[in-house]
């Protein structure tokens, strides 16, 4: 089983690695391509607004949204939570458009707001360790839409069918749990396109 992560910018490395504990094999994805060699896909953090300029210049938009429409899992964590919203607060463009959910970027404050805490996730039985960084916040979700974690009443992990979406970052510490929640997902799909 193969993921890949998409590597126009954010901490690819690092999801490689959580991908690896998990048994798949994750792969970098720069090119469009390369997205029909993969069974799911990540959308790490960084910066959204540039992530989304990157996916324009090398036609991930359509790539990706055609990847999800056939049933492919998608990932997308902090700034890649922001990149497959259908809407942003504050009437910003939104990426892809793709999760039926209103996100408000930076919603956690500046960078030296950063902070870490154990959060209780839906599908996953001890408390996954979560570090915020400049994070978004889901501020409404569809009827589609599962709520799989809070934190102090803020929507900060869902999902919807086969998108998955986290606040945080999972890549950044050694518990590799949402990663395999994920494969899991991508798993459940290969076996049912069997």
């Amino acid at each position: 089983m193969k993921i890949g992560v998409l590597a126009l910018q954010g901490a690819v490395t690092e999801h490689i690695v959580s991908i690896g504990k998990t048994g798949a094999e994750g792969t970098p994805i720069k090119r469009v391509e390369q997205l029909g060699e993969v069974d799911g896909l990540i959308i790490p953090g960084g910066e959204s607004t540039t992530i989304g300029k990157l996916m324009r210049k090398y036609g991930f938009i359509e790539a990706i949204r055609e990847f999800a429409g056939g049933g492919k899992p998608v990932f997308g964590t902090c700034a890649g939570l922001i990149v497959l919203a259908k809407e942003i607060a504050g009437g910003e463009p939104s990426h892809l458009e793709l999760m039926d959910i209103t996100v408000a970027r930076n919603a956690f404050g500046r960078q030296r707001e950063s902070f870490e805490c154990d959060l209780d996730v839906k599908g996953i039985e001890e408390p996954v360790r979560a570090v915020f960084i400049r994070a978004p916040l889901i501020e409404k979700v569809g009827p589609g839409v599962e709520v799989l974690s809070t934190y102090n009443g803020e929507i900060v992990t869902a999902r919807e069918g086969n998108l998955l979406v986290s606040s945080f970052h999972p890549e950044l510490t050694d518990d590799f749990r949402l990663h395999q929640y994920f494969a899991d997902m991508v798993q459940a799909t290969r076996t049912a396109e069997q």
